[in-house]
């Protein structure tokens, strides 16, 4: 009896049948064997681009993936979708095409396979948002998937010390503050990033990878080597392997994403100190699987997780470090053995979490991951603000941070450009909390990470300050900064009515974020207030504006698998 029946798969409409001459012409065309065609047809997408280090060594693994399908009885179909970098649209209008591209990756990655009814994906990503994006696709398709992280740069070296991208952004802030020449800045950005990968510190390219495992839609150990090194293209092969496993065994992500996996990605980013994106992303990624977890569930799971990984920007070390220390199963194991983390939940290798931890032990040897009795800190680095300024939430990452608690008066900005401008004057004044509103998913429209700005202040020096907006900030960013905040400024949310000098409160032991106005003034404010004029009438971003949800649940344009009425997984 033949490994795969073809019967029961979706390649059967294209493949199968006197009725489906022409189709299979096209295949001969492309230089199928008869064979190979009528094998299960398997989507081999790439983010690749080169619009920067990310994406560049996504292809070469495309082909390693293909070989591992073609191995184990598939055929691959390679393709690509697009990718937009975070570190090159970060500080002008290119930022609000970034979380947008999540949503089209998502789509036309389910639009390719649809189109040509793949049997199943290997997905491979490289920059923060093509990663959610490429699982939200999977999730949303339901075929059987493996993820496979692209990998992170290798760190730079300036001055004896390992560097990363967000040091030359904090650079800028030096240079601004007089505490860095010209010749010192140019010298940095040089040596930062030396090759191809993701940015190397816990920024949201890394969480989200080490997310992948912790989920269970990624091999063990794959997010861990560095984009440069040919073990990613081990990686790659067996990916390809794997997910013919799956079709013979029929598993879907759907059976691999269950609630209780997405409470044991949220606790990885806890002990990571992950990236603040990850309570956007893990919403956005649930509600493709028709699970509900939003930003409050995340949060309480951070809350109860503690802080084991130190990672910058918070910590000391990169990602490459923490995969020579023992990758993500050991902290996996930590998490697990302390019972923090479901071992039951099943993984795209066909066995539970506890079966792929079975023998892996902590290494005392290493620095970068701690066991529970030294734990960093007791709760995770990331935490969920709740209080009359964001009554649907918002987060702030607390990781290697002593300043957590902050009091003063606001100083608002319309938008980050105004914001970015007075920090590089240096317009603003101790205790002061700066107020970016109009970013958030709708009104942005696109919801703007901040790290440009919030790197000039750390680079600047300035420690007594805090920042709050509706929009994002990025993995790299250090310092007092809330985001997320909602209901965003477009929906008339309270940090649309703040004024100059009204005192915000930000307690992140209590998880309150509070401001000194009343609902009785917050009503007579909200009378004569009128929504900021839309930025944009036409295109992407004004169809993205129309349709796209808070943050606290995603910041989706889809209602997800709660409204499927049929899944493709089953044509």
């Amino acid at each position: 009896m033949p490994r795969f029946d073809k019967s029961t798969l979706p390649s059967r409409h294209v493949t199968e049948g006197p009725e489906r001459a022409p189709h299979r012409s096209y295949y001969y065309a492309m230089g199928l064997t008869e064979e190979e065609i009528h094998r299960p047809f398997v989507g081999v997408v790439s983010a690749w681009n080169e619009a920067a280090p990310c994406n560049i060594a996504l292809m070469r693994q495309a082909q390693a993936a293909k070989k591992g399908v073609k191995e184990a009885g598939g055929t691959p179909r390679e393709f690509c979708t697009i990718t937009v970098t975070d570190g090159i649209a970060m500080g002008h209008e290119g930022m609000r095409s970034s979380l947008v591209s999540r949503e089209v990756i998502a789509d036309s990655v389910e639009l390719t396979v649809r189109g040509h009814c793949y049997d199943a994906i290997v997905g491979i990503a490289g920059c923060d948002k093509s990663l959610p994006g490429m699982m939200m696709s999977m999730l949303r398709l339901n075929v059987p998937s493996v993820f496979l992280y692209g990998g992170t740069i290798m760190p730079g070296r300036h001055k004896g010390k390992d560097v990363t991208v967000v040091d030359v952004f904090e650079g800028v802030g030096q240079h601004s503050a007089g505490k860095m020449d010209a010749c010192e800045l140019s010298e940095l950005e040089r040596h930062a990033c030396p090759g191809a990968g993701a940015c190397g510190g816990q920024f949201t390219a890394n969480t989200m990878a080490c997310v992948s495992e912790a989920i269970g839609l990624a091999l063990p150990y794959s997010a861990g080597p560095p984009a440069e090194l040919l073990a990613r293209d081990d990686y790659a092969l067996l990916s390809g392997k794997a997910v013919m496993n799956l079709i013979e065994k029929r598993i879907r992500p759907r059976d691999i994403c269950t609630r209780k996996a997405f409470e044991n990605a949220a606790a990885l980013v806890a002990a990571t100190g992950g990236s603040t994106n990850t309570a956007l992303h893990l919403p956005a990624m649930a509600n493709e699987a028709g699970i509900d977890f939003d930003l409050f569930d995340v949060a309480e799971i951070f809350k109860r997780t503690p802080y084991l990984a130190s990672m910058k920007p918070g910590g000391k070390y990169v990602a490459k470090d923490l995969w020579e220390a023992g990758g993500v199963p050991m902290l996996l194991k930590v998490l697990l053995d302390g019972g923090y983390i479901d071992g039951s939940c099943l993984t795209v290798t066909g066995k539970t979490v506890a079966g792929n931890l079975a023998d892996v032990k902590f290494n005392p040897d290493q620095k970068v991951i701690v066991d529970l009795d030294h734990a960093l800190a007791p709760t995770g680095g990331v935490v969920g603000l709740k209080g009359n300024l964001a009554p649907e939430g918002a987060i702030v990452k607390i990781a290697g941070l002593k300043h957590i608690k902050h009091q003063g008066p606001a100083r608002v900005f319309d938008g980050e450009d105004a914001a970015f401008e007075a920090v590089q004057k240096r317009d603003y004044k101790p205790g002061d909390v700066l107020v970016i509103r109009n970013e958030g998913p709708k009104g942005g429209p696109g919801m703007r990470e901040m790290l440009s700005t919030t790197a000039a202040l750390y680079g600047q020096g300035v420690e007594n300050i805090a920042l709050v907006t509706d929009g994002r900030f990025s993995g790299g960013t250090r310092g007092l900064c809330v985001g997320h905040v909602g209901p965003e400024a477009a929906d008339g949310g309270p940090i649309a009515l703040l004024k100059d000098g009204d005192v915000i409160t930000i307690d992140a032991e209590t998880g309150r974020i509070d401001v000194s106005v009343s609902e009785a003034e917050f009503a007579e404010r909200k009378k004569t207030w009128k929504p900021k004029a839309p930025l944009y009438a036409s295109g992407a971003l004004y169809r993205y504006s129309k349709n796209v949800g808070p943050a606290r649940f995603g910041a989706v344009t889809t209602p997800g698998a709660k409204a499927e009425v049929t899944c493709y997984a089953d044509i």
